[in-house]
């Protein structure tokens, strides 16, 4: 069986990109990243794309005189690329229902809360967990979910929770999902990979199917 085909856009370190890398490589994922892609030059990201020889690529939304031009770049390199699904690991622009239409149910993103709280616009990195300790909430966590027209809105694929403990700091916290983010995320693409996630509007069915 041909291995699913990945393009990761990212705009930071990476961490999510090394852990997919990882299960790639580990033979737990029947994928491979066919391409990494940044909204911005120097990130550590592209360093863990060059030690790995993945193909990879900067396209700064600056130096496009529109969103739907920078948005049809990217969508030229993930189709020459073959891409089977596009995962967005810390990228930080907002996609427009021109590059969503053009990836249809083939795109994921991970968020470090569970969904519908702490999230939408304004709600990412440390300022999520910095909202989920000024709350007082017991509970935090990780969603993986398809990406749609909103910002955070689309069905949700995987959840996971995280506790919230009295002499938590964002950054403590943040260390704490991001432990949980790097296992649930491989977790989806291979439920991806394996065609056992079917969309029935708002809600993600898991099919069963082959366990390993």
């Amino acid at each position: 069986m041909s291995k699913l085909r990945l393009g990761v856009l990212v705009s930071g370190g990476g961490s999510n990109l090394q852990s997919i890398i990882d299960h790639c490589n580990s033979g737990y994922l029947p994928a491979e990243v066919a391409i990494v892609i940044s909204s911005k030059e120097g990130v550590y990201a592209l360093e863990r794309a060059k030690r790995h020889n993945i193909s990879y690529a900067v396209v700064d939304p600056k130096k496009f005189p529109t969103k739907e031009a920078y948005e049809d770049e990217l969508i030229k390199l993930l189709k020459s690329s073959n891409v089977g699904l596009v995962v967005l690991a810390g990228f930080l622009k907002v996609l427009s229902p021109h590059f969503v239409n053009a990836f249809q149910d083939k795109i994921m993103n991970i968020h470090p809360s569970l969904i519908p709280a702490f999230c939408g616009e304004g709600f990412y990195g440390e300022r999520v967990h910095k909202a989920v300790l000024d709350y007082g909430v017991k509970i935090t966590g990780v969603t993986v979910h398809f990406v749609d027209e909103g910002t955070d809105t689309g069905p949700i694929i995987l959840q996971r929770a995280v506790p919230v403990l009295d002499d938590d700091t964002p950054e403590i916290l943040a260390q704490r999902v991001l432990k949980e983010e790097h296992k649930i995320y491989p977790e989806a693409i291979k439920l991806f990979a394996q065609g056992r996630l079917q969309i029935h509007g708002r809600k993600v069915k898991i099919v069963k199917g082959e366990e390993n």
